[in-house]
């Protein structure tokens, strides 16, 4: 018995359906992958260049005069490689208010302590260093900079992470929030050197 045009024309019609439902099926959790591994690579990304961040403020802030806000300014943005006040590329959560440079001393018992009562200038600070009569607070040893929601290198202090993907910051108990993850410190302490000290008086 042979099949009559309209079984074949409903058998083409419900094998669509079948087809989009298969196709559902299997690009949900293709999706979902490909995001998930977009944010894993985001947050890995995030991470590295966290420590770069502070690394490269360091290396600036050691030979930068700390009285010349200005340049201060200048090397926060330069360290998430801005040139005006933003975030890191591809990142809202760091931007160059979260670089914190900070003065540190050392006490006699050798522990380091922040600096209280900042020299006048880096003149100042070698005068500071090698007069036993002066408070240790007043001569600074290392710089320290990390990445921070408030003014300390606290770790309650940490920035935390943001999903780009709204999926992926639900909370449930069989939710994938990801926003409980926070961003290190990546403190990097560095010992002065010349501060910005210039021995050649400008004329």
């Amino acid at each position: 018995m042979k099949n009559s045009p309209l079984a074949n024309v409903k058998s083409k019609v419900l094998q669509r359906g079948v087809a989009a439902v298969e196709f559902a099926l299997i690009a949900i959790p293709f999706l979902l992958l490909v995001l998930g591994a977009m944010e894993f690579g985001r947050l890995l990304y995030l991470w590295n260049t966290a420590q770069e961040v502070t690394r490269n403020a360091a290396r600036q802030v050691v030979v930068t005069d700390f009285t010349d806000s200005a340049a201060i300014t200048a090397i926060k943005r330069s360290a998430v490689f801005r040139v005006t006040d933003g975030t890191l590329p591809a990142s809202s959560e760091i931007s160059n208010t979260n670089v914190v440079i900070r003065y540190l001393a050392v006490k006699a018992n050798g522990d380091v302590a922040f600096v209280t009562k900042m020299p006048s200038s880096p003149g100042d600070n070698i005068a500071a260093c090698l007069d036993s009569n002066r408070v240790y607070d007043e001569c600074i040893r290392f710089v320290e900079v990390c990445l921070s929601t408030g003014t300390t290198c606290n770790p309650n202090q940490s920035i935390p992470f943001k999903p780009m993907i709204g999926l992926f910051s639900t909370s449930g108990p069989n939710s994938t929030d990801l926003t409980g993850l926070r961003i290190p410190l990546s403190t990097v302490r560095m010992p002065a050197e010349s501060l910005g000290f210039n021995p050649i008086p400008e004329s």
